[in-house]
């Protein structure tokens, strides 16, 4: 895409000048993915999808659910007519998010944002390659933060949290592309397309950015694991004066030998505290569980017929099957 000639920019407004600038800024930087996978016949399209330039040398951000099934390798292709092959260097179902390695040694890497400063009515750009029309661009605004999607891998079940609704339009293909402020930096992973005029993202914030080091570094996230299912209940009022207002979370499964239960947890208990910090949500304990706490002993503060009981857990790793 060409620059703006000096005497094209008077004519257009504010909001056109912002996209048109986050477009010619990002639109080299997202990749048209094709999903390749290998049969007697030779390789077969399996999917397609986007993908953001993270490195110079190859390394890009797509979903998960885009290079999901036995499919491990494709081709990325950008707007300025350059094919690379990639092949999958880690991938997350929990979190939907993978990361690709590229045969590339000099492509320009997108600014990443943070999506935690994002207000609703902000506007953003969705560049992506909806139906296999690369470097398309929508723009619309944050309608919503703080959405919820379940996940699941094998037999296990997670929620992801703190998703990003934007109005911006999504079509298959756009998942894995750039979810753009105004200043040109990816604050999401355009990730699903809940109906006609509803768009998701994975946001891009502090726990999103450990996950894709890991997949870069390691090739997979690992998680702790206590063995617990629960909701959202409020605090009881005898233990606001200690805990403050809010809410907990009330178990409602124990899974048989797992932390939880050689702990002493239970059903109905209320969990209101885990290593010292606050659980006033599922997803408040699913962001805790990460890599550290693996054979660690945490201690957890628990409400129980009304009774504050202090236990300690030694969380496991997860084993996804």
């Amino acid at each position: 895409m060409s620059a703006i000639a000096p005497d094209e920019v008077e004519a257009l407004d504010a909001y056109s000048r912002t996209v048109v600038g986050v477009a010619e800024r990002v639109g080299r930087s997202v990749a048209n993915l094709r999903v390749l996978r290998r049969t007697r016949g030779g390789n077969m399209p399996a999917g397609a999808g986007s993908g953001v330039v993270l490195t110079p040398d190859g390394f890009l951000l797509t979903s998960a659910h885009v290079v999901a099934g036995h499919a491990r390798r494709g081709r990325a292709q950008f707007t300025d007519g350059r094919d690379f092959s990639f092949e999958i260097a880690g991938s997350d179902p929990l979190s939907d998010l993978a990361v690709l390695r590229a045969a590339a040694d000099d492509l320009v890497p997108a600014e990443l944002g943070e999506a935690d400063d994002l207000r609703v009515g902000q506007l953003v750009v969705a560049i992506g390659n909806p139906h296999g029309f690369a470097g398309s661009v929508t723009a619309g605004v944050v309608s919503a933060l703080g959405r919820s999607l379940p996940a699941r891998s094998g037999r296990v079940a997670r929620v992801i949290d703190n998703l990003i609704q934007t109005d911006a339009s999504l079509n298959p293909g756009n998942s894995g592309g750039a979810l753009v402020d105004s200043a040109g930096r990816v604050v999401g992973v355009n990730t699903a397309v809940a109906g006609v005029g509803l768009g998701l993202a994975v946001p891009i914030n502090g726990p999103t950015r450990r996950i894709i080091g890991s997949l870069m570094s390691e090739g997979r996230v690992r998680r702790a694991y206590l063995g617990i299912a629960g909701g959202v209940r409020p605090l009881p009022p005898q233990a606001r004066e200690r805990f403050g207002d809010g809410s907990c979370m009330e178990i409602v499964e124990v899974v048989e030998e797992s932390p939880a239960e050689r702990a002493g947890l239970r059903p109905e208990d209320l969990l209101v505290e885990l290593d010292g910090r606050r659980v006033r949500t599922v997803g408040d304990l699913q962001q805790m569980m990460v890599a550290e706490l693996i054979g660690a002993t945490v201690p957890a503060t628990v409400i129980r017929q009304g009774r504050t009981l202090e236990l300690e857990l030694v969380p496991v790793e997860l084993v996804i099957s």
